[in-house]
Formats: structure tokens, C-alpha cells, sequence
């Protein structure tokens, strides 16, 4: 109960800057919540009603502790509590700040740091080798402040701001670095390709331990053969074993592959080319290699097959922008010769619509009976955009890799329920994703229930699924994540896994037409543990939905982060006073992180008032596209920006997260 009331505060990073509209001190700033489940008055309570007995003072109790208890103590807690606990007195702001500087392993993705505050978390920490940042608000500069001869790995997200200027800088001062991912806006009209790939180039020349390296340019528009790394024409070093490019073009993807002797081949390349290459082949030991790039061809596998005799994992994603043509596509011919990769355990091949509506409309039943065959030792298969593949296809791939243990079919025409026909019952499948495959009905789920090794199931877009499937699925007693958006169930095929014993964690039933209030309520306030172990529900698309089944999640579900009701319009105001008011100290309830409310018509502006404080004092994303909320004529999203500037608020209807898509869009 004493989490209610804010304590008062010390700031714990120096030069703190108040803002008039803050009603709170400025501790509140550095972009850590007093949430329910992290604030230290909740931990302690005893200690807070010592120190307000006595009628205040510096924690007396607190202070007759031994430091080495109290460190003792703070090196279990995570980032955030530590942050929590620092403003409750000088004794704590400056243990903390010890604790700080001991931790090894950081990672601050879960809200999105300025530079005041990425500093106050690092600036004594001589030792962290794992550092993970969101970087919505960093720039370039940012660079000083994290960057250190320790870390080892460093992934860099968001990086909004950032220009290639980065690399070099990353390359200079981190020159132990293992691993580095960074995904960033590309701004082809402020700096050039051939600017970008001389840094990328300076970066490798530094980083003689680099053993993994993922790069993602994203952008409004991203042309592979003329803009980012369509143009990049790098020279990885030869520690390299897994490797990310997003996006590359097949022609240079091929050069990468095939090393120096494909450069030496054309003095014309070579005269081109920015980057010194040595007249000796590359002996590349690549063991993972995934490309985002404009078209997968023949030609581009049978390069990868003949230099990358080591390789273990191959994902390649194509985004073609117009049908390609006879001699540049993928075929059989190019299926057949992945069998000569004989380490090879995962496989992704994935044709997106993204610029053009084309599959891989080459590639038949026969090309993936020849994969079969020669690649038994696949765990892992990924395939979208094969529009001639059929049951047989699929199913041998099924019966042929006896240590399968993801599978994963996307936008399939003639996959039905027989290609899991008769699926041995000790089968290894863990996880089993099965998108828009519009002929599967609850006879394939009947099928997969047999495999009871599974923890995921995607069968989202799959419409004949019904509550027969349903009740099958139930009886999976390791399921942790289930995907139904879209399948014909109702609330009787919710009470049925209401009653049951699989742990789902994370469960969609978006734009399930027929599920109403009275199934959200068999679903959470039935005999089984769904309610007890649900983290992330996804409810959106669904017009049966009210402010009744909002009032159902907010008493069942007590571990609920992750709420998606984008898309109900009988959702009112009433549903976020439910949800942001929730104050159950007695019980052991984890505050909700990322609520999304895209769409919803029925919220009025004045809703706005109950996403400020003191409600949803553990809220770290927010999406409020096309509501009444999000209207230039309304001030609200300002004043929520000011009141919790750690919270991301999302104006352009993009899934929780903004995962995929905050290139596309400004902030708040």
C-alpha cells in the first residue's frame, strides 16, 4: 500500500533537469518508473513506515545496516529495481551507483535512454562486456558515452539518429568486440554509399575479433541496388562466422560469398572497388549467413554451396520489385544443391510481397523430395512464397529430418491437413508455425496435438480452425505460445482450454469473430492455470469485446504485460480506469508494459487524463493511432510525453513495439 503514495526523491544521475511540467521531482526523468512491481516501497514496506514514523530523516534504520549486507542485497535485483530503489536516500543513491559499476551484462531496450541518463547508469562502470541500448534518442556523440575496450558484445537498436560515421568510431574504441548488431535509418540523401561502406570498411579493420556482425539499414524505401548495402562491397575478417546484411543485392551477395578470386576475375571490379583486397582468396568460416536482398537466384546457391563448406544456418529473404525472369530465379536445380552443405541444420528461404505479389513459382514438390533427401540433418525450416508446393512436398521434408524441431510454412495454397497425416508420435517438432495456409482445418491441429514436445503454435490466418481443433490443442501440456488469430472458434472452445493445464504464456485470438465476453471470462475464470501464466494477450480485431472482458483480464490476469485490444470499438474509457487503477498490493500482480488501444473509437479525449500519472506506473509503450487521443486539435500525447518521457507513444497504428516499423515514423 505504500507504493501509493511517491516518496520523496533524490535524483540518482547528476545535474538533474526539472521541468515545470512535472509535478514530481525530477527523479522521474531518468525513465524509471516507482512501477508496482520494482518500487522499493513495496519491497520494504516496513523500512518506509520506520522512516515516516519518525518523521522523516535520512533512513536511520537503513543506515545502521552494514554495506556489505545492503550490496549484497542490491546485486540481486535487476536494472530497474536498482534505479527504483536509489532515490529513497543517500545511502541507497550511492550504493546503487557501486552496484551499477559492477554489472557485466546491461540491457537497456526495454525503454529508450537520452544521453543524460545512458551516462549516469555507465559512467562508473569500467567492466560491462554485454551492452544492449534502444538508441530513439541518441546520436552519433552517444558513442563516448558507451563505448569502452571492455564490451564484447553490442547491440544497438533504433538508432534513429545515428549516421555511418558510427562504425568507425565503434571500430576505434571498442577493438575487443565479438559481437556487434546495429540497425539504423538509412538517409541516402544526407550521406553517400560509398561514404558509409569506407566506415563499415574502417570499423573491420580495427575489429581483428569480431566473430559476429548483423547490419540493418532500414528506410522508407530501401533500392538493394543502389542504396545502402546493395552497394557495400565489404571484406568481413576472417573470424567471422556468422554474418547479417540487410539489404545487399544477389550480385554483390555472390561476390561476398565467392571471396577475392571473384574480384581478381575483372581488373574493371577492381579498379571500382574502395576497399584494398589482398590477391589471395578469403577463407571465409562463415557457420551463419542471412541476407535481406532483392532476388534469390541459382546462381547466388550454387556460390554459397561451393565457398561456405562450414555453414550451419542459411536464411535468405528476397523482396523482389517485379517478377524475375527464367535465368534469375530459384528452382529445384538450386533446392537440390543445398545438399551438398552437409553441416547444414536450419534453413530459411522466404519470397516477400512486400514490393511485388511473386512466389517462388519454379520450385515444386520435387524440389523440396530432393532437399529431403539430402539434407536430414535440418532442425530448423522456414519456407514462404512456394505457391506449387504441395503435401507431398511438405510432408517429406516432415518424415525425412528425424531431429526437425521448428517448422514453419508461410502463405501456402496447397498445404492441407495431409501433410501431417500420421506424424510419428515421439516426434521432435517444438515449434510449429503454420501461416495463412487457408486449407488446413482442425484435423492438421487433431494431427499436431500428437507431438507432445510442442511449445508453439502459429496457425494465425487459418480459418477453418474451429473448437474441435481447439480442444485438441488443450491437451498440449508444454504449450507456451498460441497463435489463433483468425480461426473459426468460439467461447465454448475457450472454456475448453480455460479448463485445461497447458502453461500458455503469450495467446492471439485476433479477429476471432465469434469470441465475445463470455468467452474471455470461461477462458480466464476457468478450473486451469492459463490466467496464472499469461504474459502477452493479443484481442484485437474482435467486436464482441467490451469493457466487461477488460474488467475480467484486470481481476484474473495477474502477470498480464502485454494487452493488444486494437480494433474494439465497444471499448470505453471505463476499460482504462480498470486497467490503469489497478493498486492490489496484497497479491503479487506485474504491471502492464506496453498497451496498445490503436483504433479504438470509442475512447473519448478525456481518456487521456487516466493514462497520466499516477496511473500505469509500469507502462513502457503505448499505441494510440487513429483515436481521439492522437488528434493535433488534442494536446494529450504532449502531456503524457512530459509527464513520463520514458514511455514510447505510437501515433501510426504499429504493432506493440514498433518492432517493424519505427523506421517509418517520427516520435513522440
Amino acid at each position: 500500500r505504500f507504493g501509493v503514495t511517491p516518496l520523496p526523491t533524490t535524483p540518482l544521475f547528476p545535474h538533474p533537469q526539472p521541468s515545470k511540467h512535472l509535478p514530481s521531482p525530477p527523479r522521474s526523468r531518468s525513465g524509471f518508473a516507482r512501477s508496482p512491481g520494482l518500487c522499493w516501497a513495496r519491497r520494504y514496506p516496513m523500512e518506509v513506515a520506520a522512516k515516516r514514523g519518525r518523521g522523516g530523516g535520512e533512513a536511520e534504520l537503513i543506515e545502521r545496516l552494514p554495506e556489505s549486507v545492503l550490496l549484497e542485497i542490491l546485486a540481486k535485483l535487476d536494472l530497474e529495481s536498482l534505479c527504483s530503489a536509489a532515490p529513497v536516500c543517500r545511502p541507497f543513491r550511492l550504493l546503487v551507483a557501486q552496484a551499477l559499476s559492477s554489472f557485466t551484462v546491461l540491457d537497456l531496450s526495454g525503454f529508450s535512454p537520452d544521453s543524460r541518463i545512458l551516462h549516469g547508469v555507465l559512467k562508473d562502470n569500467k567492466v560491462v562486456q554485454s551492452l544492449t541500448i534502444d538508441c530513439r534518442q541518441l546520436e552519433n556523440s552517444s558513442v563516448n558515452i558507451f563505448a569502452r575496450e571492455s564490451l564484447q558484445d553490442l547491440v544497438l537498436l533504433k538508432g534513429h539518429l545515428f549516421s555511418s560515421q558510427i562504425f568507425k568510431e565503434i571500430g576505434e574504441m571498442c577493438p575487443n568486440i565479438r559481437l556487434l548488431m546495429l540497425e539504423m535509418l538509412h538517409r541516402h540523401d544526407v550521406e553517400s554509399s560509398n561514404h558509409c561502406e569506407r566506415n563499415i570498411a574502417q570499423m573491420l579493420e580495427k575489429c581483428s575479433y569480431l566473430e559476429m556482425l548483423r547490419i540493418k539499414f532500414l528506410g522508407h524505401y530501401v533500392n538493394p541496388d543502389d542504396l545502402g548495402l546493395g552497394t557495400i562491397r565489404l571484406k568481413p575478417p576472417k573470424t567471422i562466422k556468422s554474418l547479417l546484411l540487410q539489404p545487399t543485392s544477389e550480385r554483390h551477395a555472390k561476390l561476398l560469398v565467392q571471396g577475392s578470386g571473384a574480384f581478381r576475375s575483372s581488373t574493371r571490379h577492381v579498379a571500382e572497388l574502395p576497399i584494398p583486397f589482398p590477391p589471395e582468396t578469403v577463407d571465409f568460416r562463415l557457420q551463419s549467413l542471412s541476407l535481406v536482398l532483392n532476388r534469390i537466384t541459382d546462381g547466388l546457391l550454387f556460390s554459397i554451396v561451393h565457398n561456405l563448406h562450414l555453414l550451419a544456418e542459411l536464411c535468405l529473404e528476397d523482396r523482389p520489385a517485379e517478377k524475375p525472369s527464367l535465368h534469375h530465379d530459384l528452382t529445384n536445380s538450386g533446392l537440390q544443391s543445398l545438399g551438398s552443405c552437409s553441416q547444414l541444420t536450419r534453413l530459411s528461404l522466404t519470397r516477400s510481397r512486400l514490393y511485388c505479389t511473386v512466389t517462388f513459382s519454379r520450385v515444386n514438390d520435387m524440389g523440396l523430395l530432393l532437399l529431403a533427401e539430402d539434407c536430414r540433418k535440418l532442425e530448423s525450416i522456414r519456407l514462404a512464397g512456394f505457391s506449387r508446393v504441395s503435401d507431398a512436398g511438405y510432408a517429406s521434408l516432415l518424415h525425412s529430418c528425424k531431429k526437425l524441431k521448428r517448422f514453419e510454412v508461410v502463405n501456402s495454397t496447397f498445404l492441407s491437413d495431409l501433410a501431417f497425416y500420421n506424424i510419428d508420435a515421439p516426434s521432435s517438432l517444438v515449434d510449429v508455425r503454420l501461416v495463412s495456409c487457408s486449407k488446413l482445418t482442425s484435423e492438421a491441429a487433431t494431427s499436431l496435438a500428437s507431438c507432445r514436445n510442442l511449445e508453439v503454435l502459429d496457425l494465425s490466418g487459418c480459418k477453418s480452425i474451429d473448437d474441435c481443433g481447439l480442444c485438441s490443442i488443450s491437451t498440449l501440456g508444454r504449450l507456451s505460445v498460441l497463435n489463433l488469430g483468425g480461426a473459426d472458434i468460439t467461447d465454448s472452445g475457450l472454456s475448453i482450454l480455460g479448463n485445461s493445464c497447458s502453461p500458455i504464456t503469450s495467446l492471439s485470438l485476433r479477429n476471432c469473430k465469434r469470441v465475445t465476453d463470455k468467452g474471455v471470462a470461461s477462458l480466464l475464470l476457468g478450473d486451469g492455470i492459463i490466467r496464472t501464466t499469461l504474459l502477452t494477450l493479443d484481442l484485437g480485431c474482435l467486436p464482441g469485446i467490451s469493457d466487461i472482458a477488460i474488467c475480467t483480464i484486470a481481476e484474473a490476469c495477474r502477470r498480464v504485460e502485454d494487452l493488444c485490444i486494437r480494433y474494439c470499438y465497444s471499448i470505453t474509457d471505463a476499460s482504462i480506469s480498470v486497467l490503469g487503477s489497478i493498486q492490489e498490493y496484497r497479491t503479487e500482480r506485474w504491471p502492464l508494459r506496453r498497451l496498445d488501444l490503436s483504433y479504438c473509437n470509442g475512447l473519448s479525449a478525456d481518456s487521456i487524463q487516466l493514462l497520466c500519472r499516477p496511473y500505469f506506473r509500469g507502462l513502457r509503450w503505448l499505441g494510440i493511432g487513429s483515436t481521439t487521443l492522437s488528434t493535433r486539435s488534442n494536446n494529450g500525447c504532449v502531456r503524457i510525453n512530459q509527464d513520463r518521457p520514458w514511455i514510447n507513444v505510437c501515433l501510426n497504428g504499429c504493432e506493440i513495439g514498433c518492432k517493424d516499423g519505427w523506421q517509418f515514423h517520427g516520435w513522440v
